[in-house]
């Protein structure tokens, strides 16, 4: 079965449904513990069904895994425990087949420590071209016992660390990550390789990981909050090396979506020009609390700075770093801030679960392309984890306060009743991470025979978005609707309403009622937390 949208070819990305695997944590094929090509090619068939016009992989290259593969080590070798480069391109290949595109992720920023360049840099020493592809500086202080200056971290804890011959090196994450000089030609030469390396291989886009990071003020001058520009987020010098990026990309007809964190909207929308990136995720979005007047104004923001450049927007609920939709929205505080993560935080799964139903035809019902990280489609709720087998490097970095983020990426349930769900092999060794004792109900096979099931909702809302025109990239107009009510028209005669508010709302006449996120009331009235496509 091909995704409804694969007849499109050139602008496909522009109001493409997109899936992000995190590939540990998909399924497993070889019954390790760990997730795999091997399991992803397996549930190829799924991710069609589902409806999806493209898959995102999270890093799958060679890593020591410090960062969940956000340390890469080779970027032309797939990390044995995934598979191989063979497997990789049948897998691309077979996706194509069933019209499924790939996108591959390149973090730019950093590489591992046992990346070959940064092992020959640490042994040439002080003053050598190898250390030039990266930031060693001498120390400040007496002896040189002082980092070289006071950059915060991405992550908690010091951004450099001192090397046995006295020099330090900067890391914006952690010391296993080096940050590469972006000012060295060859640091340019060998990514522009690496995307042609993916190109040839079919891949058809790229996601770039902290896009806004890779350029440094060269005089690594002193971080001072609030003054600026920044020394290191969003550096001028970034629009030249995307110009030439996107020129390669446009040679092979692939995409880009870049990961940029920034307040300034003209300033974010400056990726976005057509020589530039083609599309950029959209995390104001994502963080927004459940509130209607907060989201009208996010959507708003978002298509008012995307207008300018003519790129479509993006919209997405969760993705691999942040809290699971059905947890968050079923807490006092529905936003998402990376700085609040507590445990024990109290949780309501209903009201958090009937929310995300309805936040999933919210997103699909706006204009641009939607990312679906791997088992929202499911529902799926964070998962709380023992202590002692949190891996993730923003719990320890923390001291232990920070829950980190391996509650949402905890290994998908495939089969309801069998030891770990059908994510690998019943005799198989335990996944990586431990999946919660009552997660039955959230196994895909049960929701392929539960038509009230969220798999089922996702399963509809992509089917009627990719048939029924209007839907996907193109105008939004917002209507008249009761307070803490969302309502807006998508193309010709095509109504989408939410209902934030705490009581029913009458829908405004119609001749078909397409989808719903929950049963209506006796009396046709759209309930609180319940949102609706309505044809006119």
């Amino acid at each position: 079965m091909a995704a409804p949208h694969s007849h499109r070819t050139d602008d496909w990305w522009r109001d493409a449904v997109i899936y992000q695997v995190y590939p540990r944590s998909f399924a497993d094929g070889d019954g390790d513990g760990t997730g795999d090509l091997a399991g992803v090619r397996a549930r190829l068939p799924y991710l069609a069904e589902l409806g999806v016009d493209a898959v995102w992989f999270t890093p799958w290259y060679l890593s020591p895994l410090v960062d969940g593969g956000y340390d890469v080590a080779d970027y032309r070798t797939i990390a044995p425990a995934f598979g191989t480069l063979a497997e990789a391109e049948k897998l691309i290949a077979e996706a194509r087949e069933l019209g499924i595109r790939v996108i591959v992720d390149i973090v730019p920023n950093h590489v591992s420590d046992q990346h070959a360049w940064f092992r020959a840099a640490l042994a040439a020493g002080p003053g050598s071209p190898e250390r030039e592809l990266f930031h060693f500086r001498p120390g400040h202080g007496e002896n040189g016992e002082l980092p070289p200056n006071t950059w915060p971290s991405q992550f908690s804890g010091p951004t450099w660390t001192r090397v046995e011959d006295g020099e330090w090196y900067l890391h914006l994450f952690t010391p296993e990550q080096p940050d590469l000089n972006w000012a060295h030609p060859a640091v340019r030469r060998e990514h522009e390789d690496v995307l042609r390396f993916w190109f040839e291989r079919g891949v058809a886009g790229v996601r770039i990981d902290s896009a806004a990071l890779l350029a440094k003020d060269p005089a690594l001058a002193d971080f001072v909050e609030g003054v600026d520009p920044h020394p290191y987020i969003d550096q001028d010098e970034l629009h030249d090396i995307y110009r030439s990026w996107r020129a390669i990309a446009d040679a092979y007809g692939a995409v880009f979506v870049g990961e940029v964190w920034l307040p300034d909207s003209e300033r974010f929308a400056r990726y976005l020009r057509p020589d530039e990136l083609h599309t950029a995720f959209n995390f104001n979005f994502l963080s927004c609390p459940w509130e209607a007047d907060r989201l009208r104004r996010t959507i708003d923001d978002t298509l008012a700075e995307h207008a300018p450049v003519g790129a479509p927007a993006t919209w997405v609920l969760c993705n691999h770093d942040v809290t699971r939709t059905v947890t968050r929205y079923g807490r006092a505080d529905t936003g998402f801030d990376f700085a609040t993560k507590t445990f024990g935080t109290p949780t309501d799964l209903t009201l958090g679960t009937r929310r995300a139903r309805a936040a999933a035809l919210l997103t699909l019902a706006l204009p641009g392309s939607v990312y679906v990280y791997q088992g929202e489609e499911l529902g799926l709720p964070e998962a709380e984890l023992p202590l002692d087998r949190i891996e993730d490097p923003m719990h320890a970095r923390s001291g232990g306060s920070d829950p980190g983020r391996d509650g949402c990426r905890v290994p998908l349930p495939w089969t309801a009743g069998t030891p770990w769900y059908g994510f690998g092999s019943d005799a198989g060794s335990e996944p990586w991470l431990p999946q919660p004792r009552d997660w039955d109900d959230y196994a895909v096979d049960r929701q392929q025979t539960d038509g009230d099931s969220m798999l089922a909702l996702y399963r509809e809302a992509l089917r009627l978005r990719g048939s029924v025109d209007g839907f996907g990239d193109g105008p939004l107009t917002w209507l008249p609707a009761p307070e803490d009510v969302l309502a807006f028209a998508r193309g010709e005669g095509l109504l989408c309403l939410v209902n934030l508010s705490a009581t029913p709302a009458a829908l405004p006449p119609h001749e078909e009622l397409l989808l719903a996120s929950g049963p209506l009331d006796t009396d046709g009235r759209l309930p609180a937390d319940t949102a609706v496509w309505l044809r006119t």
